[in-house]
């Protein structure tokens, strides 16, 4: 791996004064010239490192200066330049959300973790789903619905007792958001294959939001998701803290 590094950092005054002092020890070149980014923050800033730098197709290496840092490596500042050399890569591949809003606008955005929707009033969403076309569920009523990748697994979808999935299982979790009816639905597992289609019934009185991570598409009619077929992202791990061994032990915690 080149070991030209360039390095972004959050906003907050304890990344901004790592980044310095690791640019002071190891140089700090233009994102044009890098072999690789060193992203200092949270698990949000990684997000967001993710969708601002994907046209370069870099690797990214993570270190946690932030509240949470799942997708993070511990922040040290020695020996980087060995470290990076033993990271272990991970693949993430995004999913593609796809909208129609009721005025008739379409748009689309990616997502890491998770694509989401939301009632957007005091009034439960009611939410036909379809997989592959096929409806599998007529009406949902519920606060909303998402779907995880198994990297985003551990975030929202956990929260919404979702299951979490194994990081190279091709998988996706499908976990609706305080469902009303049907009463005794959970959620399911998906082949990563699949095509989540959500049709909101009733939408001009009871609206709702879809956001694939921080990207938030108001008064949907229409979102459709499938696993992108040409956009990929790789996060280097630290062979000891590898996101994989990290999921698998998510599943034990009390």
């Amino acid at each position: 791996m080149s070991q030209r590094i360039a390095f972004v950092a959050s906003h907050t005054e304890e990344a901004q004064a790592a980044r310095a002092l690791l640019a002071s020890r190891y140089g700090d070149v233009p994102l044009d010239e890098a072999g690789v980014i060193v992203a200092l923050g949270g698990d949000g800033f990684m997000l967001r490192t993710l969708h601002r730098h994907m046209p370069r197709a870099l690797p990214v290496y993570g270190m946690k200066l932030g509240t949470v840092g799942f997708l993070m490596n511990q922040h040290h500042l020695a020996d980087l330049p060995e470290r990076l050399q033993r990271a272990q890569p991970t693949v993430l591949r995004p999913l593609l959300m796809e909208v129609v809003t009721e005025s008739g606008g379409a748009s689309s955005a990616l997502a890491f973790n998770e694509v989401s929707l939301l009632r957007q009033t005091k009034q439960a969403a009611h939410v036909q789903v379809l997989l592959n076309g096929v409806a599998k569920i007529e009406e949902l009523i519920c606060d909303g619905i998402l779907v995880a990748t198994p990297a985003g697994s551990t975030a929202y979808n956990l929260s919404a007792f979702g299951p979490i999935l194994p990081l190279g299982s091709r998988m996706l979790a499908l976990t609706p958001i305080s469902p009303f009816r049907p009463r005794r639905w959970r959620g399911a597992i998906l082949p990563a294959v699949t095509e989540v289609r959500f049709e909101i019934l009733d939408p001009y009185k009871r609206p709702v939001s879809a956001t694939a991570d921080s990207h938030e598409v108001r008064d949907v009619v229409e979102v459709c998701i499938r696993e992108s077929t040409n956009e990929t992202m790789t996060l280097l791990f630290d062979p000891e803290h590898n996101l994989e061994e990290r999921i698998l032990n998510e599943q034990f915690e009390q």
